[in-house]
């Protein structure tokens, strides 16, 4: 074997080819440093005395399904220099790892298309030898989301795993990336991620959130200069819960029994868009039934629907327009429900009428928590929650993410 097929196939440079052996189906490749190549680890001096040598093995990419070790002297040297006495340095390998820099970029390789399960398999080592590739180069390239450029941001919280354990998650509206992931919820979770954010906080334009009084309070504390904007689902969201809650107490109040088998069953149709509704079942009958018997009920679903309108209007006058006129045919109509909301939408109306200004919204944060819902149970749970962490940075990159 060629010193030139050993850095093309290995890319291992500074070393003479000595013997290969073939042993139990391993192949194993003798190799040793070139005497005039090596250097002060330190200095990179050539004035060194030799203080022997210490024999190591090195698993390096794969010769067909037969696994490969590279079996090399690694030197201990003196430098007449500057006077230490360390180990050479080892250029195709880090001096802590088991395995060469190819074995680990092939490794890496391998974890985008397939889970690290499968890739310990199939290269016949250990489930935690490839966590540890994986993570490495994850904190290398993800550890530390850069800030400098955010200025549009999106925050929302996570379910993960049972009892109702939360991560918050920021992220990047323009790129897509998740720049903090923070332990529990609320505005103590993002408190790491405001003192990261200091020196730019004043880039920050505008941050899309739901209607949570704890992400309100701490947006204005932190970001004073940026716009809330009140994400549109969120807003549709809580209409729904209450459109529930009212189709529930209709049902409980119901004097006949036609009333109430009328109302069992509704609520998906409630709750579902107009245009979505399956003419095979017989969806859209069945909920302008409910309706017809249940004024309240039928008051309060159009409402919901007319409010789907806000944000479609050509201008941000147009719109503030509409939503007072919305607001007061919902306190018009005497449900309580509607006044309540109405209330609730007129306290929050410069965050909603933001949209007009900054057309964002949480939306592209609820398709990345599918994907950290995703990517945990790909992996049946995560016993390293830092590890967790750097896979939900690395997100934007799909393909590599969703493995393992």
């Amino acid at each position: 074997m060629s010193t030139s097929l050993l850095y093309h196939a290995f890319g291992i440079r500074g070393y003479k080819y000595v013997r290969t052996l073939f042993i139990l189906g391993i192949i194993w490749i003798n190799i040793k440093k070139d005497r005039l190549s090596l250097r002060c680890p330190v200095c990179g001096s050539r004035n060194i005395i030799l203080h022997g040598s210490t024999t190591r093995r090195f698993r390096t990419l794969p010769i067909g399904s037969k696994k490969v070790f590279i079996y090399c002297p690694i030197h201990r040297v003196e430098c007449k220099k500057c006077g230490i006495v360390r180990q050479a340095k080892i250029s195709f390998a880090d001096e802590r790892r088991t395995y060469t820099k190819a074995f680990e970029r092939y490794a890496l390789e391998l974890s985008k298309y397939m889970t690290i399960s499968d890739v310990a398999m199939h290269l016949d080592v250990s489930w935690d030898l490839i966590k540890d590739i994986q993570k490495r180069f994850l904190k290398k390239h993800f550890g530390k989301p850069k800030l400098k450029k955010l200025r549009l941001l999106a925050i929302d919280e996570i379910t993960i795993g049972r009892n109702h354990r939360y991560l918050t998650v920021v992220l990047d509206i323009k790129s897509g990336a998740v720049v903090f992931v923070g332990d529990g919820k609320g505005s103590d979770a993002l408190k790491p991620f405001w003192r990261r954010l200091r020196r730019y906080k004043d880039n920050i334009e505008a941050v899309a959130i739901d209607m949570s009084p704890a992400y309100i309070h701490a947006v204005e504390e932190n970001l004073p200069n940026a716009a809330i904007v009140f994400d549109h689902f969120h807003i549709i969201k809580m209409f729904n819960d209450k459109l529930s809650d009212l189709r529930r107490d209709l049902h409980r109040e119901a004097k006949s029994e036609t009333q109430q088998q009328v109302l069992k069953g509704t609520r998906w149709l409630l709750l579902k868009n107009p245009n979505n509704l399956n003419e095979q079942y017989n969806e859209r009958k069945r909920l302008e039934t409910a309706l017809e018997l249940n004024k309240p009920l039928a008051t309060a679903y159009y409402m919901k629907e007319d409010l789907r309108q806000l944000w479609n209007q050509k201008s941000k006058a147009k719109a503030e327009s509409f939503l007072s006129d919305w607001i007061a045919r919902a306190r018009a109509s005497e449900i309580k429900m509607l006044s309540d909301m109405a209330s609730s939408l007129e306290k929050h109306k410069e965050g909603i009428l933001a949209y007009y200004d900054y057309p964002i919204s949480t939306g592209p944060l609820e398709g990345t928590n599918n994907k950290i819902k995703t990517l945990q149970r790909q992996a049946y749970g995560f016993r390293d929650m830092e590890f967790f962490k750097l896979k939900i940075y690395a997100l934007h990159l799909t393909k590599y993410a969703l493995t393992g």
